[in-house]
């Protein structure tokens, strides 16, 4: 996280005047170009934890209309990625930050996404509906208290045998981080690592 408007990411409004700012990159083959913005985590650029996930990751196999569940979404790199990636699947972006959200939405209507793809805050997801896969970055600099709040409020929405895969730094307890989760009963395995960051796949069983 750098630069002083990333300190608002994890705001549900923030602070700072609102600039919209291009963002070109590639990931699993990929062309994106997406908006991101000012407030919003990682605005202007693919952050590196992320672009270790998809080095780390391949798009993941799925029965026609699964659910995903991009937790953390920001801008919307991660989940309109899967979107694109895996046309059978249905992407739900969820983020506290109501800016990220309204770009979230916007990048997917500009890539024909409007119909596979839906970012929302918290309140606005459906607490019944279960998903096949959680795909995150997740905000570990809400601090350790928040960060294990927030896990165990959505990896109990995974399906049977469903699977959650995220990217933490290292020096950010990322170790500690998977033993904690493989603790609370979803088995966690670390599947990559670079860059000071580890790729982790938990499982439910």
């Amino acid at each position: 996280m750098t630069g002083t408007d990333d300190e608002h990411y994890f705001s549900a409004d923030p602070s700072v005047p609102f600039e919209r700012i291009p963002v070109s990159t590639t990931v699993w083959d990929l062309d994106l170009s997406l908006v991101s913005g000012s407030g919003v985590f990682a605005k202007g650029r693919l952050d590196i934890g992320t672009s270790v996930l998809f080095k780390e990751t391949e798009p993941p196999s799925l029965r026609p209309g699964a659910r995903v569940l991009d937790l953390g979404c920001g801008y919307g790199m991660i989940g309109l990625a899967l979107g694109l990636a895996v046309p059978e699947a249905y992407v739900t972006g969820v983020d506290v930050n109501e800016r990220a959200v309204l770009l979230a939405n916007e990048n997917a209507a500009k890539l024909g996404l409007g119909d596979r793809y839906r970012a929302s805050v918290p309140a606005e997801v459906d607490p019944e509906i279960p998903y096949d896969e959680i795909w995150s970055n997740p905000p570990i600099r809400i601090g350790k208290p928040a960060l294990h709040e927030l896990l165990l409020t959505w990896l109990p929405r995974l399906a049977p045998d469903g699977r959650a895969v995220m990217v933490v730094g290292k020096n950010l307890g990322g170790d500690s981080l998977q033993r904690w989760i493989t603790d609370q009963g979803y088995p966690t395995t670390r599947i990559g690592s670079a860059k000071g960051f580890r790729v982790l796949e938990t499982v439910r069983a």
